[in-house]
């Protein structure tokens, strides 16, 4: 066997004077100048993998992305987040005004403000955690109940809860507590429908959290 194809050049190109190694096309619509762009190794045309339009996982003209049991989770654990904040900034000016009171200094004030911010932290945050999985709970089981997500679950859920906690505070403690979260979350509905509104007209400078 001579030795000569050793000191050429490595070339993918098919010689001029051979045929073997011409792709062929398995698609009867595609023309010979389209053959050109076809893979000499899988023997297809790329183009026929071209997609004229993008693909989403969810319907196009939805509405919300996830289900109330989805968003449960980042709701309970944002709101122990933000009850351990606003709990930890009270739990502080309220230890400034008992150490200052007190007149404690040293060790002594800095234990007695960890131990008013750490305590006061944790409490608002279980606090706010309770009405969240409270809340996220009664959502979900009305959204299966009822078969849709709407702002009907939103105040049913929301006046529920403040019930719920409540009810062992005496049947006046309970009415108030049902009417707070119903205030609650009418509000936040009302919010979102004007943001809907805002959205659909076309007026950016009408924001919303």
């Amino acid at each position: 066997m001579s030795d000569d194809y050793l000191s050429k050049p490595l070339s993918l190109a098919p010689s001029a004077g051979s045929d073997e190694h011409k792709p062929s096309s398995r698609f009867s619509g595609v023309t010979s100048a389209s053959t050109t762009f076809a893979s000499p190794y899988l023997n297809y045309d790329p183009r026929f993998l071209q997609q004229a339009q993008p693909e989403f996982i969810f319907p196009e003209g939805a509405t919300k992305q996830r289900g109330r049991f989805e968003l449960a989770f980042s709701q309970i654990g944002s709101s122990v987040m933000v009850g351990a904040g606003i709990g930890g900034v009270a739990g502080f000016y309220n230890g400034l005004r008992t150490t200052k009171a007190l007149q404690q200094t040293g060790k002594l004030w800095r234990t007695q403000m960890l131990n008013h911010v750490m305590k006061q932290g944790s409490g608002t945050a279980n606090t706010l955690g309770t009405l969240a999985v409270m809340y996220s709970g009664f959502g979900v089981l009305l959204q299966a109940v009822r078969g849709e997500d709407d702002d009907i679950n939103t105040v049913v859920a929301g006046t529920a809860t403040g019930l719920l906690y409540k009810s062992t505070a005496g049947l006046r403690k309970c009415a108030i507590g049902g009417a707070v979260g119903l205030g609650i979350s009418g509000l936040y509905c009302l919010v979102q429908l004007a943001r809907a509104n805002a959205a659909s007209n076309g007026n950016s400078g009408m924001k919303f959290l």
